[in-house]
């Protein structure tokens, strides 16, 4: 909103209005906004659960100041939502395709929590939203954003080719300046194609449609809007697991969301695709605005969520983060990077799958279930040898730092 008022004063040559034209300086002011709005709004929320006392129940599990916890305010997921929205309807380009998708994910991954929470909260539901309709809520968000990444003329990117390169049929030739390097002559090639990213490979291009053996946007979609689910549902599973030590999803995530601004702004930036010989992904440069949100939200969450948490997040904070990163990252053509990037929610998910399925094959095969983690997820099963929760999280924290970095790499090295 703020970017068409002073798109307007620019016009008028009102000094100092044309700052909104750069993204850093957006994604600057996003990322402040959604800091205070984190901090303001957070304590006012937490009063306010306080108050009617909107306490989450935790079971006694023997683990270490697990019993102390009971009663600490949840549904704090509000806190980070508002502080993604608020900030993004501000800053940046509300009519940008990228930026109504990432919206909609939000807003509808944060519900689904949400309604969650509620029944657990205030119908005193334990089991919460049955898993079914979790997934199916999942699969309904997965299948909007892969239609609108698929089959919008919106969402193209731009490939660097060499001059001896045949366009396809669903291609076009584009203008820009960097068109020779090396003494060798390159052109540019617009194209709606969803080619994608594989990481560590060079010529790192992937299209979907490639498998469908058609080129021409026919029935590629068969096989990407079910990855696109695939996806959502498995990266947001993946940080409802993690969220359960303070403070440990809500770090992982805004680790996460920077290397995913780093991402974007090299995607949406011609001069940096140009010498990383990426794609260059028009119009993503607003998906800067909403990640610095992201990240300045889970930031500011974590003002009252570090150890000791003052408030839990909920599911409706945790399905809403990585159901944001599952989305974002395959806007920007990263969704083959996330078992690296996103290493610590696969090693969570993956526990918890290898202690059930071990559990229930030892059991019919000897008669007893055995299990490979004292407890699952493996946060726990690290609790259970003894180690304080705040350095386990440290830790975790450390391990993502070290996967973000190596995700980053992937734009050089290959």
């Amino acid at each position: 909103m703020l970017y068409y008022l002073f798109d307007y004063l620019d016009k008028l040559n009102f000094p100092g209005a044309g700052l909104f034209d750069f993204i850093s300086f957006r994604a600057a002011m996003a990322l402040i906004t959604s800091l205070l709005v984190s901090i303001v709004f957070g304590k006012k929320l937490i009063n306010m659960l306080r108050g009617q006392q909107i306490g989450e129940t935790v079971r006694d599990l023997g683990l270490a100041g697990q019993v102390e916890k009971t009663g600490t305010p949840t549904m704090g997921g509000i806190i980070i939502l508002s502080a993604i929205l608020i900030p993004t309807i501000l800053f940046a380009k509300l009519h940008n395709v990228y930026v109504i998708t990432m919206i909609i994910a939000t807003i509808w991954l944060g519900l689904i929590g949400f309604l969650d929470d509620y029944i657990k909260v205030f119908k005193k539901n334990k089991e919460g939203l049955k898993g079914r309709f979790k997934i199916v809520g999942q699969i309904g968000v997965g299948l909007i954003v892969g239609c609108i990444l698929y089959f919008s003329d919106a969402v193209t990117v731009h490939k660097r080719v060499d001059s001896t390169y045949k366009l396809k049929q669903n291609e076009t030739f584009v203008t820009h300046q960097h068109v020779q390097k090396n003494g060798e002559h390159y052109k540019w090639i617009k194209t709606d194609d969803m080619t994608t990213t594989i990481p560590f490979i060079k010529g790192n291009e992937f299209n979907y449609n490639w498998l469908m053996g058609d080129y021409n946007k026919s029935y590629g979609w068969l096989l990407f809007i079910p990855i696109v689910i695939f996806i959502v549902i498995a990266v947001s599973n993946g940080a409802n697991m993690t969220d359960g030590l303070d403070g440990l999803a809500t770090g992982s995530s805004a680790i996460i969301g920077i290397a995913l601004a780093v991402f974007a702004y090299v995607s949406s930036n011609e001069t940096f695709a140009d010498y990383l010989n990426v794609m260059y992904i028009p119009m993503a440069e607003e998906l800067v605005i909403f990640i610095a949100a992201f990240v300045g939200a889970c930031i500011g969450f974590l003002w009252y969520n570090s150890y000791p948490a003052q408030v839990f997040m909920g599911d409706t904070g945790s399905l809403a983060l990585g159901g944001i990163i599952a989305v974002f990252a395959i806007s920007v053509r990263k969704e083959l990077l996330i078992p690296v990037l996103c290493g610590i929610f696969l090693i969570e998910n993956l526990s918890v799958i290898l202690q059930v399925g071990y559990f229930k094959i030892t059991k019919k095969r000897f008669g007893e279930g055995r299990r490979i983690f004292l407890m699952a997820p493996l946060h726990h099963h690290y609790q259970k040898v003894g180690i304080h929760e705040a350095k386990i999280v440290a830790r975790f924290w450390i391990v993502g730092i070290l996967l973000a970095v190596i995700s980053i790499v992937t734009l050089k090295l290959r």
